[in-house]
């Protein structure tokens, strides 16, 4: 049975991917080919039981090889307690992804370590620093949260657990301070990331789409 149910577990991002037309697997369950560790802690990440781990002793960047303009990203994510890690766009290897190109928050924002210290553009969901997110869609820390980030063209959105917690333009940001601060907010393409800060996550069936 054990070998049954590790064969199952890898075998689900090509599963997902079969049942979601035009989606393709960025992760193959098994190994990181295809990924590239930037700025990398300790063990950066792991492939692991069909999952890439994020552990509490590494983090860093990893991206993906390959570069995206208009997509839409499929993936799943497990928290613990005041875990915090984020999912790159549109960004380049070089500088920090969350401002040379945009981050969208991964964070159990409920834990205590985080109450009255972060701004509405910073809980799980939000543009990083730029356009915040609905809350209260995550579901409890140790249980696994789908969620779909879509970039086409100036729009941004994304759904938690079937629900839009995010849906905007990014020309409503205006800011002079802000765009400043995000040049990566003007840029048409680059590449889709997990950018760890040393706590443990996980995530699974990561897949994408290609929009025109």
């Amino acid at each position: 049975m054990h070998k049954i149910a590790i064969a199952l577990i890898l075998a689900l991002p090509l599963a997902f991917a079969a049942d979601e037309p035009g989606f393709a697997p960025l992760f193959d369950g098994k190994t990181l080919n295809g990924w590239k560790l930037v700025g990398g802690r300790g063990p950066g990440y792991l492939a692991q039981d069909g999952k890439i781990v994020c552990p509490a002793d590494g983090g860093g960047n990893l991206f993906t090889e390959k570069e995206f303009a208009n997509f839409a990203l499929r993936f799943e994510f497990k928290l613990t307690p005041g875990a915090n890690n984020g999912i790159g766009i549109r960004a380049p290897y070089e500088g920090d992804a969350a401002y040379q190109g945009m981050e969208i928050q991964v964070l159990d924002d409920g834990d205590q370590v985080y109450q009255g210290k972060i701004r509405p553009e910073q809980y799980h969901g939000s543009v990083y620093d730029v356009i915040p997110a609905r809350t209260g869609y995550r579901k409890p820390v140790g249980e696994w949260n789908e969620e779909e980030i879509v970039a086409d063209g100036r729009r941004i959105k994304v759904t938690l657990n079937g629900v839009i917690i995010l849906d905007a333009n990014l020309d409503i940001v205006k800011e002079a301070k802000v765009l400043a601060r995000h040049p990566g907010l003007a840029r048409p393409s680059g590449h889709i990331g997990f950018l760890g800060h040393g706590t443990l996550v996980e995530f699974r069936n990561v897949r994408v789409k290609v929009l025109p």
